[in-house]
């Protein structure tokens, strides 16, 4: 067990510095200039890879895949401080079938679609699509054994080692699901063991299921499984003997396992889509807490890595009883599910980002993946090639989230992983790391280092403890994640996470951290410390957003929002508003669709003093003569600059079958999250589209902080919508883009997929203006931009960091060599963050440093 323990060695050497944004910073010159610095590193980037190269059972052919594959993934490996390769064998049947004979027989995946279907292996009509029957992916296949496995692992460490230079470590896979390679014991031995619906009736092995008795030999079991043994137990015990024994480091556990019984849907073991039942919460969370320690009492020491749900923790906490938090809590020497890979098959970003935020809100350490979908080596599609069109929006989008945690420092990703790099036919094309490489180190590069314009505030612990303690709140628990779900999916751009536990910690050491920020969150419980510290921070000039139903709030925060509860609305409710920022050739809907059972009961808002001059009502919403107040904004004189808005924000959205939740059309209903954003015109920040129809998708768009700099990535699913841009910081010139403003904001038409630095502000009512990088051409000089189409502007510019203003240059009307039309600017700190600004400019102005 020595490569265990060097394992988690190593890990703890670097994590310390390689989850914060401090690793970002670049190192200054005594005279103040920057200087280019190396990529943050990665603690451990992980190539995800199935048996199908290795098409020769031969050892010098073992040696020329993995060379070839660890050469072209080098030119990103050398940001490693470890390699890994996660071998996807077969569908996880390897280990439970094992029976310690190295001579054994592999059954392995050597399929194109699925294997486990009554139609067998190559038979049946050309009609069968590859999910009803699957084929061989080449011509007689090689036939291997475990001793072969065991073989390709030491290859894969040797031959790693040499090319990249680092330590290599190898790790094991398990699928609960079909899809990968023929499963006697799951779909004939065992098929007691099986739960959930994620491809057919019980499909997916259940992590908490008991094993029926068989006389096979096992290598933890040789007599045979005798009657009702715990199946975390005897897996648990096939692990411990196949990882050993084949020398793998560590054990993927794929596809939701161990996280409840129904990985991919909507509904679960709680929820049904017609309602919720409580009272089945508390066993199935226990049984979940359960495989877990059963697992770690058989195989205690290696590393488990996870991919989660396909959801949230809010969403599988309230339908499938996923108590993560005692996951995290019960130490089990687990790295935590990464994001989905899910956005790559039906665009839904919004609910990626919320179950990656979620999931990293609290975290067992530090330490959390990024994945990316490379090639399918099953279903004959390579996202980058096809399913993205060679695209990056499920690079630029997910890299730009981050953490807060408890001491203030921002959190990234510390481990990558690539599923995978061969495709469905055994092929490693070049194409696909030459292509995504760069792509990813831009994104690396450009990590957040500080807290984004927006965070937000997650409820970890509140979830937690409302479901075990006031399990009637479920359905609140379920609405919040789906809600943010929508919001993000219309672009808001929510992408930096703390959660409410850590905010009061932080709140109280860096008062001043999120001064340039706007916090969102759900309304606190009375009396909690979550309470004192919005209330606080509110008081002492912050910005918050606060959403969902309010029917719990103490009088002390109600008066903080103006806040009144009255009788519950439902169901069609019609709008009146004079505030819809998007536009659109055809008139959005008047209404909204209000359904309780996914928006957490009625819509029971209203504003306690109407009248009140410090507040501004946004949107309302009246059925049959009652009006209730959905939205509206309040700013108080002694609040240092500090404002709060409450928005009660309808899901609009409900379950009709399927996997996910469907959102209402949006030509019939107004989309009810789009209030999320469109209050934000009250914190200075206009974010809006213009689209032909009301049905045409909405962009989703992130916006990070790094070195100073604003970050804007997004994914644009219809290229003929425009958006629309202006923070309290004015338009936000993107680097190398030409913008029309229009009052006052800057208007773009981006690419499917785009990310831009954005170090430039202007304040001006219209015009075409840019901001173009120019060549250094002078010594001392790193960067330097040209601002054109200025007409009495005020710009805002926010240099790297370390930049002094004796370091900083500015010209107006003036060329190379710079050595006339030097203008004046003033330094500025505080709640715009750190800038300089130039006032009143026409013409040309140069910036750099």
């Amino acid at each position: 067990m020595m490569r265990t323990k060097f394992f988690n060695a190593s890990l703890a050497l670097v994590a310390c510095c390689l989850c914060t944004g401090h690793a970002r910073s670049q190192p200054a010159t005594p005279e103040g200039v920057l200087v280019n610095s190396p990529a943050p590193r990665f603690e451990v980037v992980t190539l995800e890879a199935s048996l199908k190269p290795f098409k020769q059972r031969d050892t010098a052919f073992y040696h020329r895949v993995a060379e070839q594959m660890f050469t072209q993934w080098q030119p990103l490996l050398r940001y490693a401080d470890t390699v890994s390769v996660m071998l996807w064998t077969s569908d996880g049947s390897e280990i439970l079938d094992y029976s310690g004979d190295l001579a054994q027989p592999l059954e392995w995946a050597r399929y194109i679609g699925n294997p486990n279907t009554q139609h067998p292996v190559g038979s049946g009509p050309a009609s069968l699509s590859l999910h009803e029957r699957a084929y061989l992916y080449m011509d007689d296949p090689p036939e291997f054994a475990y001793g072969d496995l065991k073989q390709i692992v030491g290859v894969l460490k040797s031959v790693g080692r040499r090319v990249t230079g680092k330590p290599i470590l190898v790790g094991a896979t398990f699928d609960p699901g079909p899809e990968f390679a023929r499963s006697d014991f799951k779909y004939n031995r065992h098929p007691e063991i099986l739960g959930g619906n994620a491809m057919g009736h019980k499909s997916f092995v259940s992590c908490y299921s008991v094993l029926e008795a068989d006389t096979h030999r096992y290598a933890g079991f040789p007599g045979g499984i005798p009657a009702k043994t715990p199946f975390g137990t005897f897996f648990g015990r096939q692990s411990q003997h196949f990882l050993d024994d084949l020398d793998f480091d560590y054990i993927w556990f794929s596809n939701g396992f161990g996280f409840g019984a129904e990985g991919w849907s909507a509904t679960g073991a709680l929820f049904t889509g017609v309602g919720f039942m409580p009272e089945k919460l508390a066993p199935a969370t226990a049984r979940i807490i359960d495989f877990w320690e059963r697992f770690r009492a058989e195989c205690p020491t290696f590393p488990i890595y996870t991919r989660g749900t396909n959801l949230s923790v809010g969403a599988d906490l309230a339908r499938d009883a996923v108590d993560l938090r005692g996951i995290y809590r019960g130490n089990f020497n687990i790295i935590p599910p990464p994001n989905s890979p899910w956005a790559a098959l039906d665009g839904d970003f919004g609910l990626e980002l919320v179950g990656y935020l979620s999931r990293m809100a609290e975290l067992p350490d530090s330490r959390f993946p990024f994945r990316y979908y490379t090639h399918d080596p099953w279903w004959i599609n390579s996202p980058w090639l096809d399913r993205y069109g060679r695209e990056p929006h499920d690079i630029y989008l997910p890299m730009a989230v981050s953490r807060i945690d408890r001491d203030g420092r921002t959190g990234i990703p510390t481990h990558l992983n690539f599923l995978t790099v061969d495709d469905s036919f055994g092929n490693m094309p070049d194409q696909v790391p030459n292509e995504v490489i760069p792509h990813i180190l831009k994104a690396r590069k450009d990590s957040p280092t500080a807290p984004g314009p927006l965070v937000w505030v997650y409820p970890f612990d509140e979830y937690h403890d409302w479901a075990y303690v006031h399990p009637d709140r479920l359905p609140e628990i379920y609405y919040g994640d789906w809600v943010i779900r929508q919001a993000i999916n219309n672009m808001l751009p929510l992408n930096t996470v703390i959660s409410t536990t850590a905010l009061s910690e932080v709140f109280g050491k860096q008062p001043s951290l999120f001064e340039a920020s706007v916090l969102f969150s759900i309304v606190p419980d009375a009396n909690t410390a979550l309470e004192r510290t919005l209330i606080d921070f509110v008081e002492q000039g912050g910005k918050l957003v606060v959403y969902g139903p309010a029917d719990r709030a103490s009088d002390a925060f109600s008066s903080l929002l103006n806040l009144a509860n009255t009788a519950p609305i439902s169901g069609e409710v019609t709008l009146r508003t004079d505030r819809i920022p998007d536009r659109s050739a055809t008139p959005f809907p008047a209404s909204i669709r209000h359904d309780t059972l996914f928006s957490a009961g009625g819509i029971r808002s209203a504003l306690r003093d109407p009248q009140e001059s410090a507040t501004t009502a946004i949107l309302q919403g009246e059925q049959d003569g009652q009006l209730r107040d959905l939205a509206w904004v309040r700013a108080l004189p002694a609040w240092k600059g500090g404002k709060v808005a409450y928005v009660r924000a309808t899901n609009s959205s409900s379950y009709k079958g399927g996997r996910l939740l469907t959102a209402d059309w949006p030509g019939t209903y107004l989309t009810g999250p789009n209030w999320l954003r469109y209050v934000l015109e009250d914190f200075g920040y206009t974010l809006t589209v213009d689209k032909a129809d009301p049905t045409v998708r909405n962009p989703v768009l992130t916006i990070s902080r790094s070195s100073n700099a604003f970050v804007f990535a997004g994914y644009q699913p219809n290229n003929t919508v425009a958006t629309s841009f202006r923070l309290p910081q004015g338009a936000p010139l993107l680097l190398g883009w030409d913008t029309q403003l229009e009052e006052g904001a800057a208007t773009y038409r981006p690419s499917t997929a785009w990310q831009r630095e954005c170090r430039v502000f202007i304040e001006q009512d219209s015009g075409m203006v840019a901001c173009k990088p120019l060549h250094s051409g002078e010594l001392g000089i790193t960067e330097r931009y040209q601002v054109t189409g200025l007409a009495n502007a005020r710009l805002r510019i926010f240099p790297p960091e370390g930049v002094s203003a004796g370091a900083f240059k500015a010209y107006l009307n003036a060329a190379y060599p710079w050595k006339a039309g030097a203008v004046p600017f003033t330094e500025h700190n505080g709640g715009l963050g750190r800038h300089f600004v130039i006032e009143n400019v026409t013409g040309q102005v140069v910036v750099a440093w």
